[in-house]
């Protein structure tokens, strides 16, 4: 007889090494801080440089803030999508949403390089870039109600959702051709991701809207393990499958179009991180696989945003990139290892 995972004991241990990942992601970069200083300043202590209070807790603190709950929010929409679709490569990007968020930013950054008329002013800061995307992600998210409203499908919704997806981004491209090269590289370098725009006084918004985000998925646990069967045999099991489907592009909706506004696009974390909790916890219990891939989204966001600091360089790497070069090996050995039949 095989011996149960040990839950409560995976949990503590993880639930310790973000801990450690987020203390050190406040001492890594291109200063250089001695971790147990770091650590010390948690339980009463000063730093022995006044310059050090200044780079941790007005820099790198909201920084690994921002990666918590950008890694939680990813990766809850991402479970969301490869279970209510059933599709192992489903991301929270299938819908559209974070190509609307995309959208928006285009539109406040190129349109009036494009269009003749300015609507981006640099005095705007961090709050207007944030505003656009949330607007483009509601825009999205609205008219992908609507259709799911006329099509009770999923796997059309799918389609669409991934239409939509295609059309944003040929606009984009359209915005793109037409833009000046400065307003051009100010969107390439939003489209790569960034942890560090995000300010201490808009974290609150972020964590409120993660929360909220988060509530539906809460709400509907056993529905989502009803849905590994398929449609069918979660409606006998008296799941409502159009409740549920509301429900998860609502929580899908505002948990990555909110991370794509505070922290551009961020690939891969949506699409590895459940397979990953699947993988350490050995379950396909979402009451388990929730709380499990919030956990690990969190620990590999902060990983990656250690290694693009570039420790003890002044540079650093787009955080898009560093995800994609962690997500892509383990999406391609995970496809390898043809595990998908098994999860699903």
């Amino acid at each position: 007889m095989k011996n149960k995972p040990k839950y409560p004991l995976l949990f503590v241990l993880g639930l310790l090494i973000c801990l450690l990942c987020f203390w050190a992601n406040l001492a890594v970069g291109s200063v250089n801080i001695p971790f147990q200083e770091v650590i010390g300043r948690f339980f009463g202590s000063t730093f022995s440089k006044a310059s050090w209070e200044t780079i941790v807790m007005d820099y790198r603190l909201p920084k690994a803030f921002t990666a918590i709950l950008a890694g939680i929010s990813l990766s809850l929409s991402g479970l969301q999508m490869q279970t209510f679709f059933r599709n192992p490569l489903a991301g929270p990007f299938v819908l559209g949403i974070s190509s609307g968020a995309s959208l928006g930013v285009a539109m406040l950054i190129m349109a009036g390089s494009a269009f003749g008329w300015s609507v981006y002013s640099g005095s705007l800061g961090v709050w207007a870039i944030i505003i656009a995307a949330s607007t483009g992600a509601v825009l999205v998210l609205l008219l992908v109600s609507l259709i799911a409203w006329k099509v009770k499908d999923s796997m059309t919704l799918l389609i669409v959702g991934l239409m939509f997806g295609s059309a944003v981004s040929a606009v984009i491209s359209v915005l793109a051709y037409f833009t000046e090269a400065e307003q051009l590289k100010l969107f390439t370098v939003w489209s790569m991701g960034s942890l560090g725009s995000t300010q201490t006084d808009q974290l609150f918004g972020f964590a409120l809207a993660t929360l909220i985000g988060a509530i539906p998925v809460l709400m509907m646990l056993k529905s989502y393990n009803a849905m590994l069967m398929g449609e069918v045999y979660a409606s006998s099991m008296g799941v409502n499958i159009n409740r549920l489907r509301w429900g998860m592009i609502i929580s899908t909706g505002i948990l990555a179009g909110t991370a794509t506004a505070f922290c551009g696009p961020i690939a891969f974390i949506g699409i590895a991180v459940p397979h990953v909790a699947r993988l350490v916890f050995k379950t396909g219990d979402h009451r388990i696989l929730f709380p499990a891939s919030a956990l690990s989204g969190a620990i590999i966001l902060l990983v990656c945003d250690a290694f693009s600091q570039l420790p003890g360089s002044a540079q650093t790497l787009p955080i898009n990139a560093v995800t994609s070069l962690v997500g892509a090996p383990m999406v391609i050995w995970l496809i390898l290892r043809r595990n998908f039949s098994k999860e699903f």
